[in-house]
């Protein structure tokens, strides 16, 4: 006889997980998402609606994941965040003042490494340094310092081909920052990393963010990943990507990976399911399947 887990409500918070809760809305709004919305034309002539009426406000500090099922629109959403991609309607702002292109306001980590081979780690961090026009001098000791932030310091003249995937995005992350950029952009990040370097990687990136004044916008599919990292959560739905709900996660700090198997965090998981795939039942998971043997009466 099963048994079956009765699990709090994703909405009860403890007086700890409210008060930091309040405490983070009570912030500046550090970026403003009003009536947004991206169609894209079709080689037909026809148009294809990608994100439509997104409504948000981000608060300084807050780190808020972006999450949905296949098609929900995450990675233009962060494009237009980014300045790569223009809205059809709509608006972003950051800091008060309207997005209209890519900006040192905005640090971007993407899952590919991005690094530039021919330059070691203090360079690849110095390069952004540089460009904002920091002295040599200047963009090194600054450098210097968000690499042995992001635990690298033995590695600073080492080169991309000589660290590990993690170590890569440890530097990526330490480029973004360096600048110290109100916002962090991160589109699915550790997407492309084995996953135990990518539970080493989550908890390097809180550790950088609660010692970095930065607001974090994360888009990940791993609904694990957005509930650990995240104060709240945005939650899509597909075709086109609407706002569903907006999930606050009724998690304590510090985190930890104890708390994978907590009430809070499973209850938490179990409503972003039910917003993702509503109505799903078990028989959706079953292929149909054309039996192409004789042998296979005796598998089971």
């Amino acid at each position: 006889m099963s048994t079956v887990l009765e699990l709090p409500s994703y909405l009860k918070q403890s007086p700890e997980v409210a008060a930091r809760l309040a405490r983070l809305k009570a912030r500046p709004v550090e970026l403003e998402v009003k009536g947004l919305t991206k169609r894209f034309m079709t080689p037909d002539g026809g148009t294809v609606t990608a994100l439509k009426e997104i409504n948000l406000s981000v608060h300084r500090r807050e780190f808020m994941s972006v999450l949905g099922a296949s098609g929900c629109g995450k990675s233009t959403f962060v494009r237009i965040v980014a300045g790569l991609e223009t809205p059809t309607e709509g608006e972003v702002l950051l800091g008060g003042k309207a997005i209209r292109g890519p900006g040192p306001d905005r640090g971007m980590v993407f899952q590919g490494y991005t690094l530039f081979p021919w330059l070691s780690v203090k360079q690849n961090v110095m390069f952004g340094l540089e460009a904002c026009g920091s002295s040599p001098t200047g963009a090194e000791s600054d450098a210097l310092q968000w690499i042995d932030l992001v635990g690298l310091a033995k590695f600073a003249d080492a080169y991309p081909h000589q660290l590990s995937g993690g170590m890569k995005q440890r530097v990526a992350i330490a480029r973004a920052l360096a600048n110290q950029p109100p916002v962090m952009l991160m589109d699915e990040p550790y997407g492309a990393l084995d996953p135990q370097t990518r539970g080493q990687m989550q908890s390097y990136l809180l550790q950088i963010w609660e010692n970095v004044d930065v607001t974090i916008l994360f888009i990940t599919h791993d609904l694990d990943e957005a509930i650990y990292l995240s104060d709240r959560i945005l939650v899509l739905s597909p075709n086109p990507g609407q706002v569903l709900e907006i999930v606050e996660v009724p998690l304590s700090h510090p985190r930890s990976p104890e708390q994978f198997l907590s009430p809070e965090f499973l209850a938490t998981k179990q409503r972003i399911e039910e917003l993702i795939h509503p109505n799903k039942h078990a028989s959706d998971d079953k292929l149909p399947m054309i039996r192409l043997t004789k042998v296979g009466d005796d598998v089971n």
